[in-house]
């Protein structure tokens, strides 16, 4: 029988104008207060599916190779990382089949890699494959300006060399249970795994719907390279999510990690919430 984990890495802080884009603050920040410098509190929050046969984790959070410099920029916080999220439900790194990383942006695949004790980058889980989009790999190794501070090429390039690397495409399937479907407007070619669990499908969303508070069409990053595609894909999900009774997981949302939805006289609105234990 498939089971599911939440796998949690802790918290960092983002722009709240950046995550909200053009809503006001005035409207968004009653939602996740911001701090005196306009920053809000997010989760890195990762999936770990174990379907007997596979482990598969979706995404790594950010990791801790960077500089203090960094870090600064973000002040993550928590006492849960990767590693010992994962050691709580009782994984190792060993036991990791499959790694999907939805996208390259740092904070997504950061703990993808780790040094040695050579000070030597290599890949953090070491029987696994790793999984990204060959499209979207090909615009990490040559950013546009816009995205150019997101993509570190230590958080994702010593996969390739290690020559555990694959790629997928749209439609593809991970296991049996793990379907890949992309989207372009957050990023070029962002995947977006659908988990069948035999029950419900479990949708992870990643950054085209990263918290609950992303719902309404208007609520765009503005990191989001194309925010009317963003505003298509939203819109194409949330009805198929509705329409099959399907699950979203949401990566960046501190308090709600998973939900169903229902359709409302002001529209698609959160439903029953839920936790992944397995």
């Amino acid at each position: 029988m498939i089971k599911v984990y939440t796998i949690d890495t802790g918290y960092f802080k983002l722009d709240g104008g950046a995550m909200f884009g053009v809503v006001p603050k005035t409207i968004w920040n009653k939602l996740n207060p911001a701090d005196e410098n306009n920053l809000c509190t997010w989760a890195m929050r990762c999936l770990l599916i174990d379907t007997g046969s596979h482990r598969v984790l979706i995404d790594t959070g950010m990791g801790n190779k960077q500089s203090e410099k960094f870090f600064s920029y973000y002040e993550p916080s928590g006492s849960a990382t990767l590693f010992s999220s994962l050691k709580a439900r009782g994984y190792h790194p060993q036991d990791i089949t499959d790694v999907i990383l939805t996208h390259l942006h740092f904070d997504h695949c950061g703990m993808a890699t780790i040094y040695d004790e050579n000070k030597a980058l290599k890949p953090s889980f070491p029987n696994a494959v790793y999984w990204s989009n060959e499209e979207h790999w090909q615009e990490a190794l040559h950013p546009n300006p816009r995205e150019k501070a997101s993509f570190l090429k230590e958080n994702f390039l010593p996969l390739q060399e290690w020559n555990m690397l694959k790629f997928a495409a749209e439609g593809d399937t991970i296991t049996p249970e793990i379907t890949i479907r992309l989207g372009y407007g957050h990023t070029r070619a962002m995947m977006l795994p659908v988990i069948h669990t035999g029950h419900r499908l479990i949708y992870y969303m990643a950054d085209l719907i990263p918290s609950s508070w992303h719902l309404g069409l208007p609520y765009i990053m503005g990191y989001d390279l194309h925010p009317l595609t963003t505003i298509s894909e939203k819109q194409f999900f949330l009805q198929e999510i509705v329409e099959k009774n399907g699950i979203m997981f949401f990566e960046h949302d501190p308090l709600t990690e998973a939900a169903d939805l229902k359709i409302t006289e002001r529209g698609i609105k959160l439903n029953n919430t839920y936790k992944f234990e397995g």
